[in-house]
């Protein structure tokens, strides 16, 4: 399989192509924390499938979701942390079966020297990343908890329905899970929803 169709926007190089082509492909289970909080970076992950989370959890359990890593990307948090030599700021999880190429940290640091097509790639991850977390900064500071949830639900609703439990939506809003219940549950008062174990559905 040629790896690299998933990055074909990008304009590697053919010897970078043929690095990434010969490089292993792992197969990680769901939820398999990749990277821990405070771990030094060993090696950086090209997702082909399936998706990755990164994430920040307290010690209550409650978490906050950075921003998740598709088929076609990779971890600019990781690129950067391993660039610098820092420790990792946040949590990478798997979010379901996802087969991933990981390139190590050295091979990094080199194809940063010798590729320019490289170099493209991470800086176009840093922009959307950047993107990403602004809006989040931005609907944590200025929008309030209801109206997060309503536009987190209404985005990723397929067919009116949106699959995900309370916790993981606690999550993705970055609130406790007993103000996303109470929220939900308000909202089904007013039959707005309907829940399900696991399922929203929008009427």
């Amino acid at each position: 399989m040629d790896t690299m169709v998933l990055f074909s926007k990008f304009p590697f190089e053919q010897e970078l192509r043929d690095e990434i082509n010969q490089a292993e492909i792992l197969e990680i289970k769901s939820g398999t924390v990749i990277l821990r909080e405070h771990q030094y970076i060993q090696n950086i992950p090209l997702v082909m499938e399936g998706s990755i989370k990164l994430r920040k959890t307290d010690e209550n359990g409650r978490e906050i979701v950075f921003y998740h890593i598709a088929p076609g990307e990779s971890c600019i948090l990781s690129i950067t942390s391993c660039l610098n030599g820092k420790e990792s700021q946040a949590e990478a999880v798997a979010e379901n079966t996802t087969r991933l190429i990981g390139i190590d940290a050295a091979k990094v640091r080199d194809w940063m020297d010798r590729f320019p097509g490289w170099r493209k790639f991470v800086i176009s991850l840093y922009y959307d990343r950047m993107t990403e977390l602004m809006t989040l900064v931005d609907l944590i500071t200025f929008k309030s908890v209801d109206q997060r949830l309503f536009k987190y639900i209404s985005d990723r609703a397929v067919n009116n329905v949106v699959e995900i439990t309370h916790q993981k939506l606690a999550g993705e809003i970055g609130t406790a899970r007993e103000v996303i219940s109470r929220l939900l549950k308000q909202m089904e008062k007013n039959n707005l929803i309907a829940l399900e174990r696991g399922r929203i559905i929008i009427l």
